[in-house]
């Protein structure tokens, strides 16, 4: 467990793993916490979670910081993730109680039952295990955190090795809002520890948001122990142009898009799938904006682009690009280090054309700041391409065209469809994907019910007149 600069590659503070004495302890505490949380008023987890969030906004600055010193995204990115935290906590404080309200079945079907009254009531499951990745290491935490304490269920955390600091804030920053001792909780242990706690009698339920391999390592235990599971995987987003686009607009949110979070983002837009008529030009300034961007130190307000968050992350990116140069791909930018950027894990922002299916990059994530570019004849072929991948996270599409974009809610692969605009997520809208990019949904209210037992309370008629 250790925080590295990515900008430098220099370890700036390491953590001993949790024994599993510790982890036990913290289970146990996880138990204690739940039995007390679970039978507190929704006022009074709302008051707990709005002094969570404004604990967070006086904290912002050196929040985004350490987030930024962790795992090398930008200060204004760090900046903004921060906020949108405390964003949702606030949103999720207002509107737990109502989107977990008793729900009161038709009349008819009550009476056809036998019934004097039903009622459907959202009760918690229990001690939860979240693991967590590096990349929005504040944002995935609390978009699970947030409607989980307010669903009454507590948390535990396993975030990734690299971002220790952040984790130890996260569990810190609900104890100092009033949450019960061992309410939310952070465990540093390895990924191969995972399968023991979720093994544990004493976790209700998982939840992870990361690779593929990882989603299918936790949903296999948690199937053998017949446990619930939210998986939110990777994604190879598409990023439709089509002719009646804004082609200026739909350049420069591109440009956003992709290299979000340094590009390492699973809702990124990854595939830019362009109709012929109007590849050319699109493709010229998208290129030029790509070009443009200022790959550098992500704590220097100037920059657009930091380091990739590991070494090894850099040289998985170099080698899906070096397959596909080979495999016939064109560079139209970038495509290597940048110059005079020695220290850290820096990579080029790159666009690469020509990508055919042999390419790795075709099928695989890239996760970093290239993008791959596919010219299409027709809104048949652009939908085909679009879902020619194994992954569905969701999708972006650029057309002024009502038929157009009804076709393309009807037949795209994906948990979202966003039109002349980019993916992100919010509060108030489910999230979440299809196809290999996991299952379930987090945020709105279908995320803070994926925790809950769904009880049917059904009422006969008193024997007493």
């Amino acid at each position: 467990m250790a925080t590295v600069n990515p900008a430098t590659g220099e370890t700036v503070k390491t953590f001993a793993p949790f024994s599993a004495e510790e982890v036990a302890e913290r289970l146990s505490a996880a138990v204690d916490a739940y039995h007390e949380h679970r039978t507190t008023s929704f006022t009074h987890r709302k008051k707990l979670l709005l002094t969570a969030a404004r604990l967070l906004e006086e904290e912002q600055e050196d929040v985004a910081r350490t987030i930024t010193l962790e795992m090398g995204k930008t200060l204004a990115a760090s900046r903004a993730e921060t906020a949108k935290c405390v964003k949702a906590m606030r949103w999720y404080a207002e509107h737990a109680e109502g989107l977990l309200a008793d729900e009161h079945p038709a009349e008819a079907d009550v009476a056809d039952s036998g019934a004097v009254s039903v009622l459907v009531r959202y009760r918690p499951l229990g001690p939860v295990l979240a693991v967590m990745p590096w990349n929005f290491p504040l944002w995935q935490v609390v978009r699970f955190a947030a409607p989980a304490l307010m669903a009454g269920n507590v948390g535990l955390l396993k975030h990734a090795s690299n971002v220790p600091q952040t984790a130890l804030y996260i569990e810190e920053l609900f104890r100092r809002a009033g949450f019960p001792e061992g309410c939310f909780q952070t465990l540093l242990i390895g990924s191969s520890e995972v399968d023991a706690v979720l093994r544990d009698e004493r976790i209700a339920a998982a939840t992870l948001t990361g690779s593929e391999p990882a989603g299918r390592a936790v949903a296999s235990t948690a199937g053998d122990t017949v446990k619930k599971t939210v998986l939110e995987l990777g994604g190879s987003d598409p990023y439709l142009v089509l002719p009646s686009a804004d082609l200026e607009r739909a350049a420069r949110v591109g440009v956003t898009a992709r290299v979000q979070s340094n590009g390492q983002s699973c809702i990124a837009a990854k595939r830019f799938i362009v109709h012929a008529e109007v590849y050319e030009p699109f493709v010229r300034d998208f290129v030029a904006r790509m070009s443009a961007l200022t790959v550098g130190d992500p704590t220097d307000e100037g920059t657009d682009v930091g380091p990739l968050s590991s070494e090894q992350g850099r040289r998985s990116l170099e080698e899906l690009v070096d397959d596909a140069r080979a495999h016939g791909a064109a560079v139209l930018c970038g495509g290597g280090r940048p110059r005079g950027l020695t220290d850290g894990w820096y990579y080029e922002p790159t666009v690469l054309a020509g990508v055919t299916p042999d390419m790795r990059i075709h099928h695989e994530e890239a996760f970093g700041p290239v993008a791959t570019l596919y010219p299409v004849a027709d809104l048949d072929e652009a939908i085909r391409t679009a879902n020619d991948t194994p992954f569905g996270l969701s999708s972006n599409v650029w057309t002024e065209d009502a038929e157009e974009r009804r076709r393309c809610v009807r037949d795209l692969e994906a948990g979202g469809v966003y039109f002349n605009g980019m993916t992100a997520s919010h509060p108030g809208f489910p999230f979440g994907g299809v196809k290999r990019s996991g299952y379930g949904r987090e945020l709105a209210g279908h995320g803070i019910r994926e925790f809950c037992n769904a009880t049917t309370v059904w009422q006969g008629e008193s024997a007493t007149p």
